[in-house]
């Protein structure tokens, strides 16, 4: 097994959580436990995936809110949050709450672009101005620039008896606008991102550039490249951290139950990883799986985990609570270990 450049700085996880449309209490119960352990398991960040109108994560920041009561260390991530559906105004008031609330440790993810499947559902989110709205980066801009304390108007002070008024988003979190990250599957938005002062999100979905060659992990590698060169040439405020989300399912714990239901759903997700999918020629990561040793390896191979000090491994969709707190254990003691990592304090 060859030897990192560096040892693993951070290690996250991504949970799109558990959800039962019968009972969806569970599942989130299930979530809030799942971060609970990845506290005590050392692990540096928690991520939520954001779902509309699926039986997912609706609401990630209450979801953070419930989580940042009862850890005490642990970041506390979306990834991602897509903007389409948000106000900013609203959504900075929301993430700068919870961020106080958790002492500081919110790291919110984002995206742009028209809502998924948005004829179907425009006529209820946007019902007199479906035709007008900015789906473009104008609108993370705006939720940076208020996250940031910018103005949001001239008039401020107080009014009458008690009534007093801010020109500027409340309550302000400092800090919270260096901890804002993109979500880019492009070197356009990674590029972009660099550029305006976000971090980095690379996940298990990129889309090549016009004559790349269909390598996965090659052309997040030079995705991450560009990130990093438009960072450092653009003055803008931001730490330029980068992220790499994988599925990785570790199975040194595992039942032979459980290692015969993982390695299923990997065959299942493994034909699509083989060719770019439709006409932006979308590419698919592999999932990882087998042993801590052999994954590893595979990742010390990976362009792509090449170029970073920190991931935030995502869990498989559809498993049960007790398959995540194998992976998770695993993934602690013994994964995070063979990479260089350290369990946080």
């Amino acid at each position: 097994m060859p030897l990192p450049s560096q040892p693993l700085r951070k290690l996250g996880f991504l949970t799109i959580g558990l959800f039962d449309p019968a009972n969806p209490a569970a599942g989130h119960e299930s979530t809030l436990q799942v971060i609970e352990l990845g506290e005590q398991l050392g692990f540096n960040s928690a991520w939520l995936r954001h779902r509309h109108l699926q039986f997912g994560i609706s609401s990630p920041i209450a979801v953070m809110a419930a989580a940042s009561q009862r850890t005490s260390r642990i970041s506390l991530g979306t990834a991602v949050t897509p903007m389409g559906w948000e106000n900013p105004v609203r959504l900075a008031e929301d993430l700068a709450t919870v961020d106080l609330l958790s002492g500081g440790r919110i790291n919110p993810g984002v995206s742009v672009g028209e809502p998924m499947h948005f004829d179907t559902v425009k006529h209820e989110l946007y019902p007199d101005s479906a035709d007008q709205e900015d789906f473009s980066y104008a609108r993370v801009e705006r939720l940076a620039r208020l996250i940031a304390g910018d103005p949001v108007r001239e008039f401020s002070g107080k009014q009458g008896v008690v009534e007093e008024f801010s020109n500027r988003v409340e309550p302000h979190a400092a800090g919270l606008r260096e901890r804002l990250w993109y979500g880019a599957a492009s070197q356009k938005s990674a590029i972009w991102a660099g550029a305006h002062g976000f971090n980095l999100l690379t996940s298990s979905v990129i889309f090549p550039e016009e004559g790349q060659e269909p390598s996965f992990a090659a052309i997040q590698q030079a995705q991450i490249r560009a990130f990093r060169e438009a960072a450092a040439t653009s003055g803008a405020r931001g730490t330029a951290r980068v992220s790499q989300g994988l599925v990785v399912i570790p199975t040194d714990s595992a039942s032979a139950a459980q290692r015969e239901k993982y390695q299923r759903y990997v065959d299942e997700r493994t034909p699509r990883t083989l060719t770019p999918q439709g006409s932006r020629r979308m590419l698919f990561a592999q999932d990882l799986i087998g042993t801590s040793d052999e994954i590893a390896e595979q990742l010390y191979a990976h362009a792509g985990f090449q170029e970073v000090d920190e991931v935030a491994f995502a869990l498989p969709f559809s498993f049960d609570h007790e398959d995540y707190v194998q992976i998770l254990s695993d993934i602690a003691t013994k994964l995070g270990p063979a990479l260089g990592w350290s369990p946080a304090n």
